[in-house]
């Protein structure tokens, strides 16, 4: 399981850093776990999921 940092996950689905943040807060990108800072890691296939559900919903 390769694991994404929160800029990672920005910079993949072309959006800033807040905006993975608040997607992570509100339940709709869920972390896979936290690293030693507490900020959140990303599952990347849970990520790939979450652009193409997106995209088919009108975009991000």
């Amino acid at each position: 399981m390769a694991l994404m940092t929160v800029e990672q996950v920005a910079e993949f689905l072309g959006v800033q850093a807040i905006r993975v943040e608040r997607l992570a807060r509100e339940n709709l990108l869920v972390p896979a776990e936290k690293d030693t800072a507490g900020k959140p890691l990303f599952n990347a296939d849970d990520v790939k999921r979450y652009k193409t559900l997106a995209e088919r919903l009108g975009g991000l």
